[in-house]
């Protein structure tokens, strides 16, 4: 039988040229969205919350495989994965995006206008508290969650309490997907032990609730365990990037 996991490739150097190859071959994200990743990427310490121009690729191929044309996003961070999501539903789609940070949001408004995408909108504040009063007069397709980990299982009680079946103003349509980032977080979500190299020092069951790290392995490890038993969606967690985990919802 064939190995589920096998070393594909044994060093690091050999690991970032196969993945340049792959994004060499793979659909073209345009040239201003690049150079805005790549802006981003030398001027912002932050700049880890962006999703990789890898990841970016196989986003815009998931949303067209399936006919998206409209994606709600959770986590804007400054606009980058929604111009993704935007180009990808192309000029007639709609892009909204759910951002906690004002200062985030307004530079995601200003991004979008220099780039040219009319076709996206975002509403500030605690996504908890915003899912509920989106009244759209049709469901999204894709939900793409990227925002603070310890809220992952809150969000997808919402979503699927506001995607019931029959429900007049559905959150997302039969069919649509849910689109999870870092949900394996460098592997600890999987391997907490200290065999994991990613793991920090600060992070263990003796560090108690001191440890951001451990609240969001644990929220991420229920997110993906409560997407896995619910018997409304088909999931399958990708273990690329930080962790992609995909459920489609069959209702």
């Amino acid at each position: 039988m064939k190995d589920s996991a096998p070393t594909l490739y044994k060093t690091d150097q050999l690991a970032s040229r196969v993945t340049e190859y792959c994004e060499s071959v793979s659909l073209k994200i345009p040239q201003p969205i690049l150079d805005y990743h790549a802006r981003i990427y030398e001027e912002r310490e932050d700049s880890m919350y962006m999703i990789s121009t890898f990841q970016s690729q196989a986003q815009v191929f998931l949303a067209r495989l399936i006919g998206a044309k409209r994606v709600l996003e959770i986590g804007v961070y400054i606009g980058y994965s929604a111009m993704i999501w935007a180009h990808a539903v192309g000029p007639q789609g709609k892009v909204t995006g759910l951002e906690y940070e004002q200062k985030f949001a307004t530079d995601a408004e200003k991004a979008w206008k220099q780039h040219g995408y009319e076709n996206i909108e975002v509403h500030v504040g605690d996504a908890a508290e915003t899912l509920p009063k989106l009244a759209e007069s049709e469901p999204y397709d894709i939900i793409f969650v990227d925002a603070d980990k310890t809220g992952y299982p809150g969000y997808l009680k919402q979503i699927l309490a506001q995607s019931a079946p029959g429900a007049a103003h559905r959150l997302l349509r039969p069919g649509g997907i849910i689109a999870t980032d870092n949900t394996l977080r460098r592997g600890l979500v999987a391997d907490n032990t200290k065999d994991n190299p990613w793991r920090r020092d600060d992070y263990g069951p003796d560090q108690g609730p001191v440890s951001y790290d451990n609240k969001a392995v644990a929220a991420l490890r229920e997110y993906n365990d409560a997407a896995a038993a619910s018997e409304r969606l088909e999931t399958f967690l990708v273990p690329l990037w930080d962790g992609l985990n995909l459920s489609r919802l069959i209702d």
